[in-house]
């Protein structure tokens, strides 16, 4: 069914972000379940993002950076993010020096996200100094690593590649904010599309309610998705629970302020070709939180 049908018929499209660490605003969520008709995607985060930004999605978790983008097109949902107030064990530098030297060398990023990629940017640039020289590469860790002196790995492949590791330097990016800004980093947002939350808004109500609905009741007891995870991916249950209780799913006035400051400095640099005005969805009312 063509973009044009699915609108007529008043499905609504949703996005889903292929990584694990979206699962607990998922594990008990049922598009079926809705009073409406809604169909999901899942993709890759670079895929969502383009989709969204393309109109072919009406609400998406996007990478923070897709949102800054086109926050004039957009609204965040509230109280959903995910987001570390320090290390986030899923973004992740690897190379064979320590990082502060590495850094001033062939930084291969990875091609899956555009939140991580420019937060390594900002901090190798603005916090070491750095002039290094960027390649994007498909994410395999040795191959990245013959030709750089850093990998950027995210997600699913970089936990891989940290349980696999043969002895390289493992650097957090979270882990690399925190300790510079003093405060957290975002690096998924749920974003809906201002034309669909105008045509919408009960829906978009719904959704928000049923998705934070879904978060509230993982993280009161994250060992179903940790078990689901282990399922799918192997490693330790302890793991897994570490992890989920690691992240935070909030999207608090303190996120804001981090994602304000990520993308101010992502303006700085160039990476953003103009000013990111944080707005959040809320019954029909717009609240800036920025000027």
């Amino acid at each position: 069914m063509g973009g044009g049908n699915v609108k007529e018929s008043g499905m609504l499209r949703l996005g889903r972000i292929l990584y694990t660490n979206v699962w607990p605003v998922y594990h008990y969520f049922d598009d079926s379940a809705l009073s409406f008709p809604a169909t999901t995607r899942t993709e890759l985060p670079a895929v969502l993002n383009r989709l969204l930004l393309e109109g072919e999605l009406d609400m998406s978790p996007v990478s923070s950076f897709a949102y800054g983008m086109a926050t004039d097109r957009f609204l965040l949902l509230p109280d959903l993010s995910v987001s570390a107030d320090g290390p986030v064990r899923s973004i992740l530098c690897f190379s064979k020096k320590p990082f502060a030297e590495a850094v001033h060398g062939r930084i291969a990023l990875t091609n899956t996200s555009a939140t991580s990629v420019n937060l390594l940017k900002i901090v190798a640039e603005k916090a070491y100094g750095a002039k290094p020289e960027y390649v994007t590469c498909e994410p395999n860790l040795e191959e990245m690593l013959e030709h750089a002196d850093v990998a950027l790995l995210i997600g699913d492949h970089a936990i891989r590649a940290d349980w696999d590791n043969a002895g390289y330097t493992v650097t957090d990016l979270g882990a690399e904010w925190k300790n510079w800004t003093g405060k957290s980093m975002t690096f998924a947002v749920w974003t809906v599309s201002k034309a669909a939350a105008g045509r919408n808004p009960e829906r978009i109500g719904e959704l928000a309610d049923a998705l934070a609905d879904s978060k509230r009741r993982s993280l009161a007891d994250v060992r179903p998705v940790a078990e689901k995870a282990q399922a799918e991916l192997g490693g330790e249950l302890a793991y897994w629970q570490g992890y989920f209780e690691n992240l935070r799913y909030d999207l608090t006035r303190e996120r804001l302020e981090g994602l304000d400051l990520y993308f101010r400095y992502a303006r700085e640099m160039g990476l953003l070709p103009q000013e990111a005005h944080i707005e959040i969805w809320t019954d029909n009312t717009r609240i800036r939180v920025n000027e």
